[in-house]
């Protein structure tokens, strides 16, 4: 990932919006999503897609890290597999719910496999059983999420 460009792109957002925009004055931060450069890649074709409108990560993984989970309003500059800038997203509501709790409605916005619930819980089963390790945590159909919906505000 080059901050250069991803400078860079944020800069030619900002240059199309009116100068009273209030995204003039806020901040972003720039990350992929998934764990590694094949799922950013795929993540990120699917939020320009307009079909991916949701997320979810572990909070055990946010603790770990120690960062505060994603507040509505929060940009985003989701990066491909390259680190290289592909849309800009808005975080517009963020929630805490346990795993078990995901509903049919949020794993369709999520937009992944065939957009069913079964096929969320059993990708997210795999991706946390995967994950979860490295931050001496296992998988549990108890464990809380960050579930967030986001818009996409630049492509």
């Amino acid at each position: 990932m080059t901050k250069e460009s991803i400078e860079n792109y944020w800069e030619q957002f900002l240059v199309s919006l009116p100068p009273s925009s209030p995204y003039q004055t806020k901040g972003y931060v720039a990350e992929s999503w998934g764990d590694g450069p094949a799922m950013a890649d795929e993540l990120g074709a699917l939020i320009i897609q307009g079909i991916k409108t949701a997320t979810c990560s572990a909070l055990w993984e946010w603790e770990a890290e120690g960062n505060p989970i994603p507040k509505v309003g929060l940009i985003t500059i989701a990066l491909d597999g390259r680190g290289e800038p592909l849309c800009i997203v808005e975080t517009v509501e963020v929630s805490i719910r346990k795993y078990n709790e995901v509903d049919a409605e949020f794993a369709r916005a999520e937009g992944e496999g065939d957009l069913s619930l079964h096929y969320w819980r059993k990708a997210h089963r795999n991706f946390f059983s995967r994950v979860l390790p490295k931050i001496g945590k296992e998988f549990s159909e108890e464990m809380p999420l960050v579930c967030e919906r986001f818009r996409l505000l630049h492509k």
